[in-house]
């Protein structure tokens, strides 16, 4: 089928001008349908997001920066905690005691009270070697134990007031309050030794130690768990900053909530604690019992060689026994 040569000019022409109208309808529909302004608005949203990305980016660099600042911090007091539980030394004994007394004298009355015994149990009729054991005893163990008992003592008190003194803190700082005119305060109004510890703080900011270290001082002083949360929170403050008052407040919740649980813990540990009485002092008061009615039962016990084995066996089984309840109602939190 052939087509005449004015129908193909006019089919070529047709097509032409639905190419050009295609095409130009493809260039200027946007701008006619409103599309443009869509993709503009389109194009001014991404380019904003890409801003708040931007300043997120950078809220989260500060973040991630600050939390480098409280990891270091942490570790720098991982490490000193490390340090701290070394060994005491005497003369840190005495201090966390609260003794007003020097190494020498302490020494002194240690030697005294180590001749004491040794003259006292030689008087009475014990053999040497038995003196000379109390002799140690006296002059060694006594002392130490007295200074633990003591500062066990010490620090028990500080807690009852401790939460009362970080509350203080909180409202002096809400008040507008600097943070070393709390401390004043603190040390002046709360009773001892809360206000003596505080009180040397104010004092060694005056010669140039910051709050940061004399908390760590103060720390060494009293080992208590409180106390190194208190120095935790003051150091991180101070370096990253933040509202001082409102972290105060949730440390001292915690340390109420912490002293309740301790309350509650001792009170249901008391009836395990009569128990553990009762059963280890049951044999001694039996055995006295025994002698008063029958002074000659038990004598073999004493008189005999096989009575005496029986009699140490006993006294190491019964202190394992001992030993064993104490390690089982005795709670660290």
């Amino acid at each position: 089928m052939e087509f005449s040569p004015e129908l193909t000019k006019v089919a070529f022409v047709v097509f032409a001008a639905l190419a050009v109208g295609g095409l130009a309808i493809g260039l200027l529909f946007p701008y006619f349908s409103g599309q443009a302004d869509v993709n503009r608005r389109a194009r001014r949203v991404t380019s904003g997001e890409g801003g708040a990305k931007s300043k997120a980016g950078s809220k989260d660099k500060t973040t991630a920066a600050r939390r480098r600042q409280i990891q270091d911090t942490l570790k720098q007091f991982e490490e000193a905690e490390k340090k701290r539980r070394k060994k005491l030394t005497l003369r840190q004994m005495i201090g966390q005691a609260g003794l007003e007394i020097s190494l020498n004298a302490f020494i002194v009355a240690s030697v005294i009270v180590g001749v004491f015994f040794f003259v006292g149990s030689f008087i009475v009729g014990v053999p040497i070697y038995i003196s000379a054991i109390a002799a140690v005893v006296g002059a060694l163990g006594l002392p130490r134990w007295l200074l633990g008992y003591l500062a066990k003592r010490r620090r028990e008190t500080f807690l009852r007031e401790f939460a009362d003194a970080i509350d203080v803190m909180v409202r002096g700082i809400k008040a507008g309050l600097p943070v070393s005119d709390a401390l004043k305060v603190i040390a002046k109004e709360t009773p001892a030794p809360v206000g003596p510890e505080f009180m040397d703080v104010v004092e060694g900011q005056r010669v140039g130690i910051t709050i940061d270290q004399g908390l760590e001082r103060m720390y060494e002083r009293m080992p208590l768990a409180e106390v190194n949360f208190l120095a935790i929170v003051m150091a991180i403050q101070a370096k990253t900053g933040g509202n001082l008052a409102e972290a105060l407040g949730n440390l001292s919740r915690v340390l109420r909530d912490r002293k309740k649980m301790k309350q509650k813990i001792q009170s249901v540990s008391q009836e395990a604690k009569a128990s553990a009485a009762i059963i280890g002092a049951l044999p001694f008061l039996i055995a006295a019992a025994m002698m008063v009615l029958n002074p000659t039962y038990l004598l073999p016990l004493f008189e005999t060689k096989i009575g005496n084995v029986m009699l140490l066996c006993s006294g190491l089984w019964m202190s394992c026994g001992v030993l064993v309840m104490r390690k089982m109602i005795n709670f660290d939190f």
